[in-house]
């Protein structure tokens, strides 16, 4: 079916105010972290590529596109050479990329200059990967900047992409970003860099960090069953916050997405498989156990979760190791917010009151935060599996150095006692440093008591989680350090 242009432009030209000297209404001057790297491959791009921003529906991948915008109009670009798009839209999807650049240049003759298109929702675009390789190669002049709410864009046409676009992977809003959203007045905590710096702090450093840091405990609690979506951040009532997750994020990918993308039918009983891991978060996946229950076939629960991982839903999380000992191995499953599994599961606020689903919460956080962190440098996280049963909830393996993180988010401080696990991981992989994410603001600091491992005694670093995670959001605006 052919969309005039007439009817193109009387689309594009609302979603574009700049083509009549308008200014963008109701951006917030607030900027999430990744806003940074954005500006720079738009701006003053290390390579010549188009820029995919990554991540699961509403996160502010499109509040991130007008910033960009905003930015560049500032800048002194012409407007007539900036395209907003959205293919969510059902005549720009019907249209096609090609009829609504035809559109856009009737409507605003070019100038000189480089153009940019910010395309949002590409995924809607027909054989959206040719057309971003084609203009990567042959338009030198056009800077294309486009989002999406599934993974394939990044998987199914890898072939084309290859050289083609830089991924910026934007996850929920880091406990950092929640402050800044909410406007909070807190004291200030001392700036970290890394988390290496706190091996060289002295103890009254550790008792100031504490102090300062009491305020921020009952926002951190609050952040994890408010969510990390700008649009349920900034709502007052939780039970509201909850119900907007479940209505116009979960449902949409579950109930639209997962059928306009990936032609799913049997959508009850993939929804059956996603309350399945809110049920499990952060836990083991037994994909006979959620065969069996669900009453599906493996090879279908299996495709299930790939889609829900493909969608931002979930993160996966392989055993550590190579070869056979990933194949054999059982994925680990965390889902995309720790605010996810209460909202779905209609439990409101009683997580805090919880003790074992306030520490899978947090465990789930503390793994958002470390994936957002250092995605950038593709850093590869795992779980360890030892003996008797040991565990270690975390392994970040940068470069041949493997560094590993332990939550015990609970309220008696944490002994080597209840480190079995990591001080194994320690031995066997011969690591000098290590960190165990604590509940209570006095278990903070440098761990006594440890074994010695050969020569060496291994330093282990208690850090609460509420400080763990905003100095993660914190340090996520400067893109360089390594969690080392």
């Amino acid at each position: 079916m052919r969309v005039s242009k007439e009817e193109l432009i009387a689309v594009l030209a609302p979603f574009n105010p700049w083509w009549r000297g308008e200014p963008i209404a109701d951006l917030p001057t607030w900027r999430r972290a990744a806003w940074r790297e954005l500006n720079r491959w738009v701006t003053s791009p290390p390579t010549h590529r188009a820029v995919l921003v990554s991540g699961a529906r509403q996160v502010g991948k499109t509040t991130l596109l007008m910033q960009q915008i905003e930015a560049l109009l500032e800048r002194g670009v012409s407007p007539a050479n900036i395209l907003y798009a959205t293919f969510d839209h059902p005549l720009l999807k019907l249209a096609g990329i090609d009829a609504v650049l035809e559109a856009w240049r009737e409507r605003e003759p070019r100038v000189d200059g480089p153009e940019y298109l910010l395309l949002d929702e590409a995924q809607f675009i027909r054989d959206w990967g040719t057309w971003v390789k084609h203009q990567t190669d042959f338009n030198k002049q056009r800077r294309i900047v486009f989002t999406g709410s599934t993974m394939p864009l990044v998987e199914a046409e890898q072939e084309s992409g290859v050289g083609r676009w830089h991924t910026i992977r934007l996850t929920t809003l880091s406990f950092y970003e929640y402050l800044q959203i909410k406007k909070l007045q807190l004291p200030e905590l001392p700036a970290l860099r890394s988390l290496t710096e706190l091996f060289d702090w002295s103890q009254p450093e550790f008792y100031r960090a504490q102090e300062l840091a009491a305020p921020y405990v009952g926002h951190f609690h609050e952040y994890l069953i408010r969510g990390g979506f700008p649009q349920t951040a900034q709502v007052e009532s939780i039970t509201q916050a909850q119900r907007l997750l479940r209505e116009d994020i979960i449902d949409k990918v579950l109930k639209r997405d997962m059928t306009a993308l990936f032609g799913v039918r049997r959508i009850l009983d993939l929804e059956h498989t996603f309350l399945y891991l809110c049920m499990h978060d952060g836990g083991l996946l037994n994909i006979s156990d959620l065969s069996s229950n669900l009453e599906v076939k493996r090879p279908t629960a299996q495709h299930f979760i790939e889609l829900l991982e493909a969608c931002h839903l979930i993160y996966r999380l392989p055993p550590f190791g190579y070869g056979k000992d990933v194949l054999k191995g059982r994925f680990k499953v965390y889902l995309a917010d720790a605010t996810i599994a209460p909202a779905v599961l209609l439990k409101g606020k009683s997580v805090i009151d919880d003790a074992a689903a306030l520490g899978v919460a947090t465990e789930t956080a503390v793994f958002k935060h470390l994936f957002a962190r250092f995605y950038p440098q593709s850093v590869r996280f795992t779980y360890w599996h030892g003996k008797q049963g040991r565990e270690v909830d975390l392994v970040a393996e940068i470069g041949q150095q493997l560094i590993p993180f332990e939550v015990k988010y609970r309220a008696q401080h944490t002994g080597a006692r209840e480190l079995k696990g990591l001080i194994e991981l320690c031995e066997q992989k011969k690591i000098d440093r290590g960190y165990v994410v604590t509940k209570s603001l006095d278990d903070f600091g440098l761990m006594t008591g440890l074994p010695q491992i050969g020569e060496t005694r291994p330093q282990i670093m208690r850090l609460p989680a509420p400080l763990l995670c905003y100095w993660m959001g914190a340090s996520e605006l400067t893109q360089k350090d390594v969690p080392d």
